[in-house]
């Protein structure tokens, strides 16, 4: 049993940081942005801001001392709350994931912070903002072996000895993404265009204190320049977008590894800011395989990992990567390594040639509009827009080509693409539902719509192909079907 522990007093200023963050923008819109009452004196506005901020101050502080946490007959206590006293209690078998990550300001200090998950929610269940690192792993370790080894119960030891059992399983490295792999998943993973919207989006949020009709005051004399200027000056800027874009997927995913132990996966990545997940494998509900336009002629791969947990308020829990960048060839022997259940070289079915007519109508009807509206609009250069009936074409034969499914033993495969190919592998027993529809047009050919989903995260993750002969459907129905009928009696 362990005494109650507060955070470290790094968590006072890790609070004021929060806190800030959140009122950034109605701080700027309420109190820095200048109004028109002039008749308000000079000094209100430095006072109300020195208010706030003793304000946001005291508030960490309390939070921080009324934050506690502690081990106590086989839970994972916390108590918290300024105004009103808040007592939760986590029971070590309900614990799906434990995440230690660190900060720039926790590594300064040589602190990190633990979140501890239980089922899909909202938020984590526990977030300890600063604590020594071997204090981390000391609970991690601890929870870990609880769970593993119901029979002994070393709670009713002395503290010292709990927190200083280390014992864990065998653990083993089975894989880490190299420095050059890690460039080629950054350069060839679209982050460009998150990159740039998010800058965008947070230029946006401060329109009304720049200048921006100043700035751009003698455009109409920059257009002068000649339209081989401006090309020359947007790909500059594209391609400073794409280098800091790449740049940023490495820091973030610099020493990606993964280790193997007898009940857990932990998965530890990042040069500024380190994080390291440990997930437990019978929550594992599937693997997700991406590969986008540019990485699948190059027979590589994105894998991720499909599990029931994860917040809301921290998205990336939501969907963990497994393999940020693999080679096709080398993955069934990785995930016979860590996981050996979901490893399979099953040959996919493709849908029938028939359906391929349907593919192209759906993008030709969704595309003409668009090029009707560009041609009528933008005479003469709206014609350009034709061009985009054949991408169009290819688009969808490009989807055609990729859908498919594949049932081998307890294994259910589904393949489609919308830009990216995925592949989702699910186990029959962790499949929650499979629906199987048609519509007045696919039934006139025979063709089905089959879809599974699996928990993950908050939500489901759906697999979907379109199309399907409507055989192989009733013969994906009918392979879930037993087995659910055999788990409800």
């Amino acid at each position: 049993m362990s005494e109650p522990k507060r955070l470290h007093p790094v968590a006072v200023l890790l609070n004021i940081i929060k806190s800030v963050k959140e009122l950034v923008i109605p701080f700027l819109l309420v109190v820095v942005i200048p109004g028109k009452n002039e008749g308000i004196p000079g000094w209100v506005q430095p006072l109300v801001i020195a208010i706030i901020v003793l304000l946001l101050i005291i508030n960490a502080f309390l939070r921080w001392l009324r934050f506690t946490y502690s081990i106590q007959d086989g839970e994972f206590r916390i108590e918290s709350g300024v105004l009103i006293r808040k007592k939760r209690y986590i029971k070590f078998d309900r614990i799906h994931s434990i995440d230690i990550s660190e900060g720039i300001i926790q590594r300064i200090f040589r602190l990190v912070k633990l979140n501890i998950e239980t089922a899909g929610g909202a938020q984590a269940d526990a977030v300890l903002s600063a604590i020594r690192k071997s204090e981390a792993e000391r609970i991690n370790a601890f929870i870990s072996q609880e769970k593993s080894n119901n029979t002994n119960n070393p709670l009713d030891k002395d503290k010292d000895e709990v927190w200083g059992n280390e014992d864990a399983a065998k653990s083993s490295s089975v894989f880490k993404q190299t420095l050059p792999q890690l460039f080629v998943m950054a350069a060839t993973s679209g982050a460009v265009g998150v990159f740039l919207s998010g800058g965008i989006a947070f230029i946006s949020q401060f329109d009304e204190i720049i200048p921006f009709k100043r700035i751009f005051k003698g455009y109409e004399d920059f257009i002068g320049m000649g339209t081989i200027v401006l090309t020359v000056l947007a790909l500059v800027a594209l391609l400073v977008v794409y280098v800091l874009a790449t740049l940023s997927m490495v820091i973030k995913y610099a020493s990606f590894t993964v280790i193997k132990t007898d009940e857990e996966i932990v998965i530890s990545r990042g040069l500024l800011e380190k994080r390291q997940l440990t997930i437990p494998i019978h929550k594992v509900q599937g693997i997700r395989i991406m590969e986008n336009l540019i990485r699948k002629p190059l027979g590589l791969a994105t894998v991720y990992i499909e599990y029931a947990g994860g917040s809301m308020d921290d998205k990336e829990s939501l969907s963990i990567m497994l393999f940020p960048l693999i080679k096709k060839k080398h993955l069934h022997k990785k995930l016979l390594e860590i996981l050996p259940v979901y490893q399979t070289t099953m040959e996919m079915t493709s849908i029938p040639k028939r359906a391929l007519s349907r593919f192209v109508l759906r993008k030709v009807l969704y595309i003409i509009p668009i090029i009707g509206a560009l041609v009528w609009f933008g005479r003469p250069w709206g014609f350009l827009s034709l061009l985009l009936l054949p991408l169009a074409v290819f688009w969808a034969y490009m989807q055609y080509k990729d859908a498919g499914w594949g049932i081998e033993g307890n294994l259910l495969q589904l393949s489609s693409r919308f830009f990216s190919k995925q592949t989702l592998i699910m186990q029959r027993s962790r499949i929650q539902s499979i629906t199987y529809k048609k519509s007045w047009f696919q039934n006139r050919k025979e063709l089905a719509t089959i879809s599974a989903s699996i928990k993950s995260g908050v939500s489901s993750q759906v697999g979907m192909v379109v199309d399907v002969e409507e055989k192989d459907c009733r013969l994906i129905k009918s392979w879930y079907l037993p087995k659910k009928a055999v788990d409800s009696q």
